[in-house]
């Protein structure tokens, strides 16, 4: 299944994004037109937030990678063009965060993703 050129999408190249020190493994898997929504307390399911391409996808994954957190793949399960992962995060003061995204892949890479997270307040 996988090509010798790498592009398929799995799971450990996503568990290595995710759980990496930088975002640029993780920016690596999307498609440049990709599209992220996402929906939490602050930006609810009729006004989410939305990024386009992977320039503004960029600027997501730098600052969330800039904080002092840790990340971790808890699930993924892919099924040909879709997949679906669970991410658990905690913050230097334990503060925990929970998203759970389902992917549209496109050639290997995410085309579209939604992201629906909650966090301890």
């Amino acid at each position: 299944m996988g090509s010798a050129t790498g592009s398929a999408f799995d799971a450990g190249t996503l568990r290595r994004g995710i759980e990496g020190n930088t975002g640029n493994t993780l920016l690596s898997l999307y498609a440049d037109d990709a599209r992220i929504r996402i929906v939490d307390r602050v930006h609810q399911p009729s006004r989410p937030t939305e990024l386009h391409g992977r320039v503004e996808i960029a600027e997501l994954l730098d600052d969330i990678y800039r904080r002092d957190m840790t990340h971790k793949l808890e699930q993924c399960v892919i099924q040909g063009d879709h997949a679906a992962y669970s991410e658990s995060c905690e913050y230097a003061d334990g503060t925990r965060v929970l998203a759970e995204s389902m992917l549209t892949l496109r050639d290997g890479k995410i085309a579209d993703q939604l992201i629906i997270q909650v966090w301890d307040e």
